[in-house]
């Protein structure tokens, strides 16, 4: 009899967890490490939302709340996505999650079937083939490539729709490109949906983090009959640097949403009570706070294409949101560190770590094994330095 259930042997081991552990303890040993992995933003949460949660704290709100989450933020968040989005809900049709990677595992655990297939642009976010493949799914990936600046067409999205096909998982601003598309990108992606009769699941956490003239576009606005076929997940985690808060969101057509909640009343009760009344304070204040870490982010990342673009053996895809780009690292395979020779992307971040001390995540745990993925959720001075160090590294490869 085998110990572990047969979902739980689907999953794939991190490709990056020797290398954030190795990291994490060069620098506890006070190594100079400098890490382009950090997947947050590194401000603090604005302090009206910590003051809103001290005050939730004063005033006793920590017992239970419904499982879906308190009425007041279900209506703060439809209020959100009729301020943003264009879009109308109720807020029976919301559910709030312990973060909106617990929202993902929400929608796919109740949507998909053994079998069912679910198609991923690849680079993707690493954990949606794995929530996936848990919840008996298959993922079929579609490549966005370079030239396309990592987006998909929608000639691509039919030829891998199959009959088998229940799921789309669709994420933009992407995570780990930096990719957006245009609305009519997103309304040429959403009319093969409707034709093909197959859900959406829209991930829009990043939806803030854009930069220049380029906007995100809301997957379930783009006819009603999207918005019948379409999940839209988000959260605060990203946008108020609310990550340790543990809230995430989505919206859903209504049987969508009651399955939904009905599975997370037995799995998790509701989500924290103090984050709750923080997110309502979150979502119905200015976002002044917000626009100045969007400022901000905006000049790292102008910084890092520039610093990027002096760069002999590797290049980037310009990003237009969210806080990553992915550097195109394979003119370095089959190259050595002294006797090391870098293969691929895990090579590479092995022996950049050791040689430079400067820790990235390899591409291949996203799909792009000729990639690395960097952060500029750092310091300006940081960053700089860690592009500086990247730059001589590959220089002094034989």
């Amino acid at each position: 009899m085998e110990r572990l259930a047969k979902r739980m042997r689907t999953l794939s081991p991190s490709q990056t967890l020797a290398i954030s552990a190795k990291a994490k303890a060069m620098k506890a040993a006070g190594e100079d490490v400098i890490s382009f992995g950090v997947g947050e933003p590194d401000f603090s949460t604005p302090e009206h939302i910590v003051a809103a949660a001290v005050e939730a704290l004063e005033k006793g709100h920590t017992k239970y709340t419904p499982s879906s989450g308190l009425m007041e933020l279900r209506r703060a968040i439809c209020s959100k996505f009729r301020r943003d989005n264009g879009l109308e809900y109720e807020p029976s049709q919301i559910i709030v999650s312990n973060g909106a990677k617990h929202s993902i595992f929400n929608v796919c655990f109740a949507l998909i079937d053994e079998g069912d297939e679910v198609i991923i642009p690849a680079p993707y976010w690493l954990t949606y083939p794995e929530v996936v493949k848990v919840c008996g799914g298959v993922p079929v990936f579609v490549e966005a490539g370079k030239r396309a600046g990592f987006k998909i067409t929608p000639e691509q999205l039919r030829a891998a729709i199959t009959p088998k096909t229940k799921l789309f998982i669709f994420n933009s601003p992407c995570n780990p490109t930096g990719a957006v598309y245009s609305e009519k990108e997103v309304r040429a992606l959403a009319e093969v949906c409707v034709e093909a009769g197959i859900f959406v699941l829209s991930d829009e956490i990043y939806e803030k983090l854009v930069y220049g003239e380029v906007r995100p576009f809301s997957f379930a606005a783009c006819s009603e009959a999207a918005k019948a076929q379409t999940i839209t997940v988000n959260g605060v985690s990203k946008t108020y640097a609310m990550t340790g808060w543990r809230i995430g969101y989505l919206a859903a057509p209504p049987d969508i949403a009651k399955a939904i909640d009905s599975f997370q009343s037995h799995a998790t009760s509701n989500p924290n009570s103090i984050a709750q009344y923080a997110t309502i304070k979150a979502l119905s204040s200015p976002e002044a706070a917000v626009e100045e870490m969007v400022a901000r982010f905006a000049r790292r990342r102008l910084a890092m294409i520039e610093r990027i673009s002096e760069m002999q053996g590797a290049y980037c895809i310009i990003p237009d949101g969210a806080f990553y780009a992915m550097l195109v690292v394979s003119g370095a395979y089959g190259k050595k560190f002294g006797s090391r020779q870098i293969n691929n992307s895990t090579d590479f971040a092995e022996v950049l770590l050791d040689a430079a001390k400067v820790a990235v995540v390899p591409g291949v745990s996203f799909g792009a094994d000729d990639c690395v993925r960097l952060s500029y959720s750092l310091s300006m001075k940081d960053m700089l330095e860690g592009l500086e160090r990247i730059d001589a590294f590959l220089q002094s490869l034989q």
